[in-house]
C-alpha cells in the first residue's frame, strides 16, 4: 500500500553556517525527513562531509534521517552514524562486494538499510536482496554533485520498482535523489515515488522552509489523485 510521499530536503546543498535556522524552518514548515549525502572522493568524484555533520544535524533535528553513502566500504562508517543518530543507512549497489552483508549489518545495528542504484543500474541488480531492504534508492543523476538535470529515463525505474512492490506485496519505500523540483514532483509522485530528496531546489530558496512546504502540497495533491 501506498504511503504519503514526503519532501526530503539534502542538507548537501544547505548554507552551512546556517544548518541549525535552515533545519528550524524545514520542522516548522512540516517537513519530517532529511537527507544527509556523504561522499568519500573515491566512489564519486566530490568529498562532502561525514558523520560529524549528521550528529550536529541530528542536536536540531528530531525526525527521519537518511544517512546515503556515496562511498566504498560503507561498512566502515556504520557505527559512527550510529552514533551521530541516523534512522536509515543507504549504501550503492556497485560500492560493495557484499551487498546482503552490508544491508543485514546495518539492520542488526538497529537501523533501517536502503540500497542505491546509480542511473546505468538496472532494477534486476536488487533481485535476491530486494525482501530484505526498507527503501531503494534511484538515482535521478550522476551521483557526486547538486545541482544537476533529472535523467528522463529514471521514470521507468520507479515503474519498475512500483509493479515489483506490488507483485510480490513487499513494503520498501521508493526515494528519487537528483534533479526534484517544482517540474517533475508530479510525475514522480505518480510513478510511485515515496521520497522525493530535493536539494538546490530547496536549499537555493530564500526560505528554504516554505518551498519544501511547497514541493510537499505539490506531491500531496499528486497522491491523492493516485490512491
Amino acid at each position: 500500500m501506498r504511503v504519503r510521499p514526503r519532501i526530503a530536503p539534502s542538507i548537501l546543498a544547505a548554507d552551512f553556517s546556517r544548518l541549525g535556522e535552515q533545519l528550524a524552518s524545514c520542522e516548522q514548515h512540516g517537513v519530517d525527513w532529511i537527507h544527509c549525502d556523504i561522499m568519500d572522493g573515491h566512489f564519486v568524484p566530490n568529498i562532502s562531509y561525514g558523520p560529524m555533520i549528521v550528529a550536529a544535524a541530528r542536536k536540531v533535528w528530531k525526525r527521519t534521517m537518511d544517512a546515503h553513502l556515496m562511498t566504498y566500504h560503507p561498512d566502515h562508517y556504520l557505527k559512527a552514524l550510529v552514533d551521530a543518530g541516523a534512522d536509515l543507512v543507504t549504501v550503492h549497489q556497485e560500492a560493495v562486494a557484499h551487498l546482503h552483508r552490508s544491508v543485514h549489518s546495518i539492520k542488526d545495528a538497529g537501523l533501517k538499510a536502503g540500497v542505491a542504484l546509480n542511473p546505468a543500474t538496472p532494477v534486476h541488480s536488487l533481485d535476491l536482496i530486494i525482501d530484505d531492504i526498507d527503501l531503494v534508492t534511484v538515482m535521478s543523476v550522476n551521483p557526486g554533485f547538486g545541482g544537476q538535470s533529472f535523467i528522463p529515463s529514471t521514470f521507468g525505474k520507479i515503474y519498475q520498482l512500483h509493479a515489483l512492490r506490488k507483485d510480490r506485496h513487499l513494503n520498501f519505500l521508493i526515494q528519487v535523489d537528483g534533479g526534484v523540483g517544482v517540474h517533475n514532483v508530479d510525475e514522480l509522485v505518480r510513478a510511485g515515488t515515496d521520497i522525493l530528496v530535493a536539494g538546490n531546489s530547496v536549499f537555493a530558496h530564500p526560505e528554504p522552509g516554505a518551498e519544501a512546504q511547497r514541493l510537499q502540497e505539490l506531491a500531496d495533491k499528486a497522491y491523492q489523485t493516485f490512491i
